[in-house]
């Protein structure tokens, strides 16, 4: 179960490096749409823009390839 778990971490830090490669930035929006009118379209919601570094998208790759390796060393429990 333990491997599994470090297999998994190992493809999401992957999955993480590869979008960074495809993305320049990422807009999130923090809105509570749910207390919102439609008429009243002038209160903008608050936004952050993350913008990956450019070790970020290798960097993470070859993190989590390593961490996938390492999982493929661990010993396997019956």
């Amino acid at each position: 179960m333990f491997r599994a778990l470090v297999l998994s971490i190992g493809l999401f830090i992957c999955l993480i490096g590869i979008e960074c490669l495809f993305v320049e930035t990422a807009v999130l929006t923090i809105a509570d749409f749910s207390a919102a009118s439609l008429a009243d379209s002038s209160l903008a919601p608050a936004s952050f823009v993350i913008s990956p570094p450019a070790w970020a998208p290798w960097g993470l790759l070859i993190g989590g390839s390593m961490v996938m390796i390492y999982s493929l060393t661990l010993t396997r429990r019956a």
